[in-house]
């Protein structure tokens, strides 16, 4: 990531940041329910990163750690693995969720994970079918996956599998793009980089610094196929995978709307990649053509933080990125076809989110009024004292009319905190019908935000599982009412960054209390049709069969 900036652009953060200096922060009134509260510490999620920054500007400290939101015990509560990078290994928390009650257990050691590396993501899916949902855990260094053995343990097959991937990746993506029912895996990689080779840097004010991204070469990403039997071949070159830039962002969906999954890779201040699936096991990129290699104004970006979803209404899947101070966050908007036009300024997004450096993101319902809207997790990566990395959280209401307003004045005192964020899962943590995220800093703790606000509008919740009890990650959703808009959501696990989030669809639906109709278009192309689907609460339904509570 880049941390020099030419002058016009320089100026222009010092414009946006004194601006955000001189709002006045929202006081909330003790009689006030904020809209997000930290509940980390009295829910005994204890954890603070290390990075292990030694003064010396290794190129690695910036970018950790990632989280992830998973279902790891089939309890039906999210459960938490938190990437740790220096000193003792990542942590896996239990959801012990009672009757709205929050309590989590660190049981890292009796499930027998165990973390060796410099760790940067983690991405979680049922690799294997078996209805358990597995971890992948990115790393300066050598991949892990690990197993889970559906008894609460877990097991590394990492070089069985085929996918303990050397060099430097952040972000993961599993997704099944030759809709054979099984998951396959892209891995975005980042930059050829080692300490014994590592560069001295300068910034602004001419003192040492972390290097531009450009002082090094990026490392080609790697699209693995599932074989079906516990293992991974390396078809990136047969797929025709094969433009490549620094990797910070990996996000599946079906762009183009002809039924198959579609990858964008969001890149670290080179072009961009919106690899489109051509049907044969092939990709062909159309980042270019699609008007998403380059924002408006043609210049290559840092782009870090991704995200996919339908925030207009309109039915098809529009991108969202975080960007580095000075740029403001991206927004392109589709046509149903594939092709996009740069939103970011009219709607909103970029002016406002000039001052800070996005990390991780998500579309979300946060007020269930049946429109997206957007929560962004911030983080400088200039050198100094750390006070000058901290910034922070930024929530963006959706209008309803193409804009969005930042609201994080009002969202709750926790987004007046102040650190260097990077990872952030989003779900529903206390399956109360709203989603909450666990945010993943930067030398520093652990956030869990639960949402007080959205559950006071009706919701729709749906586990999208196949016949072997897996997720069903790529299904799409049209949710069907009568005189609001139809709403399309889509069952995902990956986006934000380096993280991991709930693979349910949670649809707010405002004030609309009758039950809506659904119609699932799972990965495979085939659709289903439920009608008369529960409201305010979760239902599954399962590939081929009845709906079940």
């Amino acid at each position: 990531m880049g941390v020099r900036l030419p002058f016009s652009r320089s100026c222009l953060f010092l414009f946006a940041l004194a601006a955000a200096c001189n709002r006045a922060p929202l006081v909330p009134q003790e009689t006030a329910v904020e809209w997000f509260s930290d509940r980390a510490h009295e829910a005994g999620l204890d954890f603070v990163h290390k990075s292990g920054a030694s003064g010396r500007f290794y190129q690695t400290e910036i970018m950790p750690p990632g989280v992830a939101l998973f279902d790891y015990d089939n309890d039906g509560d999210l459960d938490v693995f938190v990437v740790q990078s220096q000193g003792s290994g990542g942590v896996l928390f239990r959801n012990d969720l009672e009757k709205g009650s929050l309590r989590f257990t660190d049981v890292t050691a009796a499930s027998g994970i165990k973390t060796a590396g410099y760790g940067m993501g983690v991405a979680a899916a049922d690799v294997d079918n078996d209805g358990c949902v597995d971890l992948y855990l990115t790393y300066y260094g050598r991949n892990q996956l690990w197993r889970n053995n559906c008894d609460g343990t877990f097991t590394d097959v990492s070089k069985r599998s085929g996918v303990d991937d050397p060099g430097w990746s952040v972000s993961a993506s599993f997704f099944d793009y030759d809709r054979d029912g099984w998951l396959d895996l892209y891995v975005g990689h980042y930059l050829k980089y080692s300490v014994e080779t590592s560069v001295p840097c300068l910034g602004l004010s001419g003192r040492p610094d972390y290097c531009l991204p450009s002082a090094y070469q990026p490392e080609p990403g790697r699209l693995y196929h599932n074989n079906r039997n516990g293992t991974f071949t390396d078809v990136t070159a047969a797929a025709g995978v094969r433009e490549f830039g620094p990797t910070l962002g990996v996000v599946a969906a079906d762009f183009d709307g002809d039924g198959w999954i579609d990858v964008y890779v969001a890149n670290d201040g080179r072009e961009n990649q919106l690899w489109t699936n051509q049907h044969d096991g092939t990709f062909r990129n159309t980042a270019l053509l699609s008007g998403t290699a380059l924002p408006a104004d043609g210049k290559a970006e840092a782009s870090m933080g991704i995200d996919a979803g339908d925030f207009d209404n309109d039915g098809d899947e529009d991108l969202v990125m975080t960007e580095l101070t000075a740029q403001g966050s991206n927004l392109y908007i589709n046509d149903g076809h594939g092709a996009f036009e740069d939103g970011s300024v009219r709607s909103n997004v970029g002016p406002a989110s000039l001052g800070y450096t996005g990390f991780g993101a998500a579309w979300l319902d946060y007020d269930n009024d049946g429109w997206l809207d957007l929560l962004t997790v911030n983080g400088a990566v200039v050198a100094g004292e750390p006070t000058l990395l901290r910034q922070r959280r930024q929530l963006f209401h959706n209008r309803g009319n193409g804009r969005f307003e930042d609201v994080s004045a009002r969202a709750g005192r926790v987004f007046e905190v102040q650190e260097i964020g990077r990872g952030a899962a989003f779900g529903d943590i206390d399956n109360d019908g709203d989603t909450d995220l666990v945010i993943a800093n930067n030398d520093g703790p652990v956030r869990l935000l639960i949402n007080s606000m959205g559950n006071r509008q009706h919701w729709i919740g749906l586990r999208l599982i196949g016949r072997g009890g897996r997720d069903m990650l790529g299904a799409r959703v049209e949710i069907i009412r009568k005189n609001p808009p139809t709403l399309w959501r889509r069952a995902r696990a990956d986006g934000s960054y380096a993280s991991a989030n709930d693979p349910r669809v949670l649809a707010g639906l405002g004030a609309s209390d009758a039950a809506p109709d659904v119609r699932v278009h799972w990965p495979d192309g085939r659709t289903e049709m439920w009608t008369g689907v529960p409201i305010d609460r979760y239902t599954t339904l399962v590939e081929g069969e009845k709906p079940v509570g």
